[in-house]
């Protein structure tokens, strides 16, 4: 079991808080919803579910992001593949899911991309933050594994970057709160429109797969 890394977000130095669903690449897309809000990265912050790279047309654009100040993400599964990968651990499964782009650049290219996938390897698998509103708010990238929230409770890493088994009860009419917080987003899996199933929100709307992108206002 890979032990599941907690952080927790300080809401009271921000203005507004947002966050985005699975970018996979898409950094114009993003740019595009950033601008629509006007968002100011001296004062607003940036959450993100996780799978910044891998399928889209800009990786590594995505990925420098992990750079910014008013950035903050959670690990996804593709992160997790593609630092695995890197350690040379199980590069056919990255392969097999969008990590082709890594083996195309040149050197100078893949030792700027491998810097930032070992960057990746430090982010937390849950964030939870409260709003200036009071709204006690947890981020993973696929799954809360447990009908108890606990900041710091023992979590299979594994299970919370890959599960799907909750949205998928979720999605067959069976669902329950989490208690310990009052809501949940999730991203990994796609769906058409953002969704809510009691307090979980999903927001991986597919943009790399001709979806969209969803920016959502936290506080």
């Amino acid at each position: 079991m890979i032990s599941a890394l907690y952080q927790r977000i300080d809401c009271s130095i921000y203005r507004h808080i947002y966050i985005v669903g699975d970018l996979h690449g898409c950094l114009s897309l993003l740019e595009e919803k950033l601008a629509k809000v006007a968002f100011d990265p001296h004062r607003d912050l940036l959450l993100s579910v996780g799978d910044l790279a891998d399928r889209g047309p800009d990786s590594i654009g995505c990925l420098k992001l992990l750079n910014e100040s008013w950035f903050a993400c959670v690990r996804g599964n593709h992160e997790q593949m593609a630092i695995d990968a890197i350690h040379e651990e199980n590069i056919s499964r990255w392969l097999r899911n969008g990590g082709d782009w890594f083996y195309a650049l040149d050197q100078e290219q893949q030792e700027q991309a491998k810097a930032l996938i070992l960057q990746a390897d430090k982010l937390p698998h849950i964030l939870e933050l409260t709003t200036r509103a009071g709204r006690h708010i947890v981020v993973a990238h696929a799954d809360y594994p447990s009908g108890e929230y606990v900041f710091g409770k023992p979590m299979d890493g594994y299970e919370v970057i890959w599960n799907r088994d909750r949205v998928n009860y979720a999605l067959a009419g069976r669902f329950q709160s989490i208690t310990g917080a009052d809501e949940f987003y999730f991203g990994h899996t796609p769906v058409e429109s953002a969704m809510q199933f009691a307090n979980q929100f999903y927001i991986d709307t597919g943009a790399v797969f001709g979806g969209y992108l969803t920016l959502r206002q936290l506080q």
